[in-house]
């Protein structure tokens, strides 16, 4: 068996590398990588230079394999180290190339090691390991891993860090009604308020899938994207022509919930879609309305998984402004090695006294569920 670190998703066969990956994930399957690859939004340019390790056997057969990058930064993470960068400058070394494992810009929940026999995950890790020390890289990091894989992270060497989402989850709902029911009246009449504020506006929404949308309509919903980037002094991790590309590519997968007043677009959301989550990733408006972004970014997601089947919907990172509508926190996690001893130690008491305060937090942010709790309900 050999470990092969390559320059690019194109060096792997599609055939191949999906069959390890399977089709539940959208962020790491061969076409989603090829088009970020393809262009430009991943590459040494952008600060993400692909590295991905493929196992194979005496047949070149792929056995296993293991996105990851080498960066010159730790933008579009979602897991924050510039504390450990700024240590390092203060010592006078360079943090500065890392390997990171993840999916790019995206802070989505999934196996990370994907391998053909559960005994070649520690294989894959050993090589990410061995190139880090041959390279001189300061450290290794897997972002967002599945939790069925922090134990082999551990055993590897790789300390936890935990840190948390809110998701929404589908209890068989069906219909928004009967998901509101759940909640206690104060809560359930400020969702409705809220929604109130949106179709008062004259604002409807259409439901778009990767088949249905064409340059033109992709135009929109980038200029809008972009125009709420810019108001946050940045541009999209992703370009125009990844999204395009992307939703030819996985048409299945992509979903745009747009929204419209006077029939033109004034806000829209995009989403990626698997068979049981959906995942919100970017929204724009071309100006501000009240209520608009939780009811295109959250409460069509939450209407669209209940009418068609989704499981859980996962709206990105922070934001405890999701807990009154139905969300709840998750825990998420990262694994992470240095090379230094001196600061490797460092960092793994500063992560468990972390823990401590992401439990604290998760059980305060709880107190705050709109979810009724053997409490006298009253009618609307």
């Amino acid at each position: 068996m050999r470990a092969v670190v390559s320059d690019g998703i194109a060096e792997f066969a599609a055939r191949d590398w999906n069959a390890l990956v399977g089709a539940l994930y959208p962020f790491l399957r061969h076409e989603f990588l090829l088009a970020s690859e393809t262009n430009g939004c991943v590459s040494a340019d952008s600060g993400w230079s692909p590295r991905h390790i493929g196992l194979f056997d005496d047949k070149n057969k792929l056995l296993g394999a293991m996105p990851l990058y080498e960066k010159t930064h730790s933008w579009g993470e979602f897991v924050f180290d510039w504390g450990w960068a700024q240590a390092y400058r203060e010592a006078g070394l360079d943090y500065y190339p890392k390997l990171v494992s993840a999916a790019p810009f995206t802070p989505a929940p999934s196996a990370r090691l994907f391998v053909s026999d559960q005994e070649l995950k520690p294989v894959l890790l050993q090589a990410a390991l061995a190139y880090a020390k041959e390279c001189d890289h300061s450290s290794l990091h897997v972002l967002f891993p599945h939790e069925d894989e922090l134990g082999v992270l551990e055993e590897t060497g790789l300390k936890l860090r935990k840190d948390c989402q809110f998701h929404w989850h589908n209890h068989d709902y069906r219909s928004f009604d009967d998901f509101l029911g759940t909640f206690s009246s104060k809560k359930r009449k400020k969702v409705r308020r809220d929604r109130r504020h949106v179709t008062e506006a004259g604002i409807r929404f259409r439901w778009l899938t990767g088949r249905e949308l064409d340059t033109a309509i992709w135009a929109d919903v980038y200029q809008l994207i972009s125009l709420t980037f810019l108001r946050r002094g940045s541009m999209p991790y992703f370009s125009f022509d990844f999204f395009v590309e992307v939703s030819q590519r996985m048409p299945e997968n992509i979903l745009v919930v747009l929204a419209e007043q006077n029939r033109q677009p004034t806000a829209a959301a995009v989403f990626y879609v698997s068979d049981a989550v959906l995942y919100g990733r970017y929204w724009g408006s071309d100006s501000q309305y009240n209520a608009l972004h939780f009811e295109t970014c959250y409460y069509q997601g939450i209407d669209f998984c209940i009418a068609n089947g989704k499981k859980i919907f996962e709206p990105g990172t922070q934001g405890e402004h999701k807990i009154s509508r139905g969300f709840t926190p998750v825990s998420t996690w990262s694994a992470h090695w240095l090379a230094r001893p001196e600061f490797f130690a460092a960092v793994v008491n500063y992560l468990e006294a972390e823990e401590q305060h992401v439990d604290r937090y998760i059980d305060a942010v709880n107190t705050h569920s709109p979810y009724r709790i053997q409490e006298a309900d009253q009618p609307d």
